[in-house]
């Protein structure tokens, strides 16, 4: 049986619909997004089955339509809406009151346990979730695009229209927002 022979595009959306949309919704943050995201990832998939090498398995190839289709749906919203407003007297905003007078970390950091464990734990992702979605839009896109989904600085750069300086400190925001959310509802709090 060769490649082309094992797609069922039939099957597409109810083997694996839930997943690309959920996959789609935690990248994107908005369900309109999301299954748009996902339609537009099965219609090239439709149209992209001749190229279909049989190397990876019908979901592994969809996830990968969908991320480039996600990608394309961050690039078009960050060119229509204006990036969030930032304090520029005080980009850091809450961050400052985790370091003390001299720059150092202020405070203890709270023992999380084992790291693979909780990628196991469904309350755990329960609460990242809340976590990203209380982060504003931008960041959360910056964030899942290249951390989650893996897109090369550069590429995230170019179609962001960032420069590589801005990119790190979003991300350097991101991430202190996500740990000291997670900190707060995981790892100090009942998910641990």
């Amino acid at each position: 049986m060769s490649a082309k022979n094992t797609l069922e595009p039939d099957l597409w959306l109810e083997r694996y619909g839930t997943y690309l949309f959920r996959y789609a919704l935690a990248n994107l943050r908005d369900e309109r997004l999301a299954e748009d995201a996902v339609q537009d990832c099965l219609l090239a998939a439709l149209q992209a089955q001749s190229s279909y090498s049989g190397q990876a398995n019908e979901r592994t190839w969809l996830t990968g339509i969908l991320k480039h289709k996600i990608v394309d749906i961050v690039r078009k919203d960050s060119r229509e809406k204006p990036l969030e407003n930032v304090d520029m007297e005080n980009p850091y905003g809450e961050f400052d009151a985790a370091f003390d007078e001299t720059g150092h970390w202020g405070h203890t950091l709270i023992e999380w346990g084992n790291p693979e464990t909780s990628l196991d734990n469904r309350r755990f992702w329960q609460v990242f979730e809340a976590c990203l979605s209380a982060m504003p839009r931008r960041l959360a896109q910056l964030f899942m695009l290249r951390e989650v989904v893996g897109a090369e600085t550069e590429k995230v750069c170019k179609e962001m229209e960032i420069t590589p300086t801005n990119l790190w400190t979003m991300l350097y925001r991101s991430r202190m927002s996500l740990r000291q959310c997670l900190e707060r509802n995981w790892a100090g709090g009942e998910g641990a």
